[in-house]
């Protein structure tokens, strides 16, 4: 551990946000990186006296720093982690960085099954890091979870994140399409959550470069209208629900009445188009007939 000043610091801190970047960002390197956490922060600012002490020196952490400024790469990526509802989660450019938006999902959950002592079975399509399904691992100890993923890279992420955030022994992962690997558990499925690509191909063309030059095309791109992948999972879901089981689908702003269309035209009821806190229907939910 390296001593420096408080003054020093906040000093240096001021700098670096003064070339570009914005709080989060620091505070996230600062925390990943240097071991300074956001309350520690706050209160240097409040007891500007004394020492800290730092992982890294400044001179590494500002050339990090710089790295995200010159290269716009998320600072997610260059720190290795990101921190998502009470997670802190393994990243690397072979997953998506899960959106704060997206923990709405989690939240939807909550208000359909209300007792955490649900014994539900639920499956995530596409889990990328695993944070939808660690999140609800955690949060429903006596239900079982699978998670699926084309990308066996990403996959193995999910599953160093699930057991560095929990003992629990709850939620399996596999390798494969959609719902191509579950097989086994066709009319078992209490809940499907996923979060799967949705962006347009025109929209992508546009995307700003920290995300179009970092994050994974496959993660992203829904075919040209952005609903190819979210057909195939509405279309194959009767297969795998059980009467009266949820779909819940994060969608592009623009798409939450075509997805309902497509989960009247398959036997779905219940539906709801659901905005996240921005005001855009962000999510499309389901119950299968």
């Amino acid at each position: 551990m390296l001593s420096i000043s408080v003054k020093e610091f906040l000093f240096w801190k001021k700098k670096q946000l003064s070339k570009g970047g914005d709080h989060q960002s620091l505070s996230l390197l600062l925390d990943s990186l240097g071991g300074i956490s956001t309350s520690d922060l706050n209160s240097f600012n409040i007891n500007p006296e004394g020492n800290l002490y730092l992982k890294k020196n400044l001179e590494f952490l500002e050339s990090v720093w710089d790295d995200h400024l010159l290269k716009s790469c998320p600072i997610q990526y260059l720190c290795g982690i990101t921190f998502w509802r009470n997670l802190k989660l393994k990243v690397t450019n072979k997953v998506l960085i899960p959106r704060p938006e997206t923990e709405l999902i989690v939240d939807i959950v909550f208000n359909i099954f209300r007792r955490k002592s649900e014994k539900l079975f639920f499956a995530e399509l596409g889990t990328g890091s695993g944070a939808i399904s660690i999140a609800l691992a955690l949060a429903y100890p006596l239900s079982e979870g699978v998670a699926t993923d084309i990308d066996q890279d990403a996959l193995e992420i999910a599953i160093k994140n699930y057991i560095n955030s929990s003992k629990q022994s709850n939620l399996k992962f596999y390798c494969g399409n959609w719902w191509s690997p579950l097989e086994t558990f066709k009319r078992k499925i209490d809940l499907a959550i996923s979060n799967p690509p949705y962006i347009p191909k025109d929209t992508y063309e546009k995307l700003p470069k920290e995300v179009k030059n970092f994050e994974p095309k496959v993660a992203l791109l829904g075919g040209e209208d952005g609903l190819k992948h979210i057909r195939e999972i509405i279309q194959k879901a009767p297969l795998y629900l059980k009467d009266k089981g949820w779909l819940i689908l994060e969608n592009h702003f623009d798409q939450g009445e075509k997805v309902k269309q497509l989960l009247i035209k398959n036997k779905f009821t219940s539906i709801e188009i659901v905005k996240d806190l921005s005001g855009i229907g962000r999510f499309t939910i389901g119950r299968y007939k």
